[in-house]
C-alpha cells in the first residue's frame, strides 16, 4: 500500500473513533462491535493494512526521535479483557525501544499515596521526541475511585476536600494539566477500549477454558464486573468532562481485535503526521565536519 493511501485511511478511522461533541455525548451510542469501513470480509486486508501501518509508524518515531521538539502521551483506558496489552503488543511491535516506554498503573503504592493522584504519572511523561503508553493512567481516579468511594479513604486527603464536587474539581485539574502539557509540545491521545458485556464474558470463559491463558484471569475481575454499569456511568462522565481539542478522547470499538488494533494504530499515526516530522537539516558548518570525519575515515589503512 501507498503511504498517502495509509495516511488516508489512518485520518479517516481516527475521524470515525475521535469524540467530536461532548455536550450531549452518551457512551451507549458506541456501538463496541462495530468495524468502521470494514466488513468481516476485510479481515484479510486490514492484516495487511495494519502491517504496513506499524512499518509507517516506525518511520514516524524515527523523525520525532530526531527531531527531538515533540513527544506522544497515548493514554489506554478500558474495562478488563479489552484487548489493551494486546493493542499495544501488536501496534507498537514496529518501535524503537529507545524511543518508547510503557507505564503499567497498578493500585498505588505508600509513597504514592503520600504524593497527589497527578504525580506518579506526571514524573513518567515522555520527554522530548519519545513516545509513552499508558496502560491505564490517573484516569483511574475518576473511574475506580468514583466506584468504589472507600478509596479516598486510603489515600489520606483532609476530609474537607472530599466534598461532592470532588469529581467535576478533578475534571477541571485534569483539563489543565493536559492543556499545560500539550503547550510545551506533549501531543496527547487518550483511547478508551469500548468491549461489550457480552464480550468480556466469553474473554472471561476463555481465559478459564483454556490453561495457557489461565494466568490472564482474576477472581477480582468479577467482582468489577458486577460494578458494570457503575463504571459505564463513570467512563461517559469522564470523557464528556475531559475531552478537548488538545488532548481528545477516541472511542475504540474492542469486540473485533482486528479492527481495534487497525484503529489504534490509525490514531497514532494521525497524530504523528500532523506534527509534520522532519529529520534536523545540517548546516554548513557541520557539514564541513562530517566531510572532514569522512576523509579521515578514508585515508585509514
Amino acid at each position: 500500500m501507498k503511504e498517502t493511501e495509509i495516511l488516508r485511511t489512518a485520518r479517516r478511522l481516527a475521524r470515525h473513533c475521535g469524540v467530536h461533541q461532548t455536550r450531549g455525548f452518551r457512551l451507549s451510542r458506541f456501538d463496541p462491535a462495530d468495524t468502521g469501513p470494514f466488513g468481516s470480509e476485510d479481515k484479510p486486508k486490514t492484516a495487511e493494512m495494519l502491517s504496513e501501518s506499524i512499518r509507517l509508524l516506525s518511520e514516524l518515531q524515527d523523525r520525532l526521535y530526531a527531531q527531538d521538539r515533540w513527544s506522544l502521551l497515548v493514554i489506554f483506558q478500558a474495562m478488563d479483557a479489552a484487548g489493551k496489552d494486546g493493542a499495544i503488543k501488536h501496534v507498537m511491535s514496529g518501535i524503537n525501544p529507545a524511543g518508547c516506554e510503557v507505564h503499567s498503573f497498578k493500585a498505588p503504592s505508600p509513597a504514592e499515596l503520600d504524593h497527589d493522584y497527578m504525580w506518579r504519572a506526571l514524573k513518567v511523561v515522555p520527554p522530548r521526541g519519545t513516545i509513552g503508553i499508558f496502560n491505564r493512567s490517573y484516569y483511574e481516579e475518576v473511574l475506580v475511585a468514583r466506584v468504589h468511594p472507600e478509596i479516598l479513604g486510603r489515600q489520606r486527603i483532609p476530609p474537607e476536600l472530599v466534598t461532592g464536587r470532588i469529581w467535576s474539581e478533578r475534571f477541571r485539574d485534569i483539563r489543565r494539566i493536559e492543556r499545560y502539557l500539550a503547550r510545551n509540545g506533549t501531543v496527547i491521545r487518550k483511547i478508551f477500549l469500548n468491549v461489550s458485556k457480552d464480550e468480556q464474558k466469553r474473554r472471561f470463559l476463555e481465559r478459564i477454558d483454556q490453561p495457557e491463558k489461565n494466568w490472564k484471569f482474576s477472581e477480582a475481575d468479577l467482582g468489577e464486573r458486577a460494578h458494570w454499569d457503575e463504571y459505564m456511568h463513570a467512563y461517559g462522565d469522564m470523557i464528556r468532562n475531559t475531552s478537548s481539542e488538545h488532548a481528545p478522547w477516541h472511542i475504540v470499538p474492542a469486540d473485533n481485535k482486528w479492527f481495534t488494533r487497525i484503529a489504534v494504530a490509525s490514531i497514532l499515526i494521525e497524530a504523528l503526521s500532523d506534527l509534520d516530522l522532519r529529520y534536523p537539516v545540517i548546516d554548513k558548518k557541520r557539514r564541513a565536519s562530517l566531510a572532514v570525519a569522512r576523509k579521515q575515515l578514508l585515508s585509514e589503512d
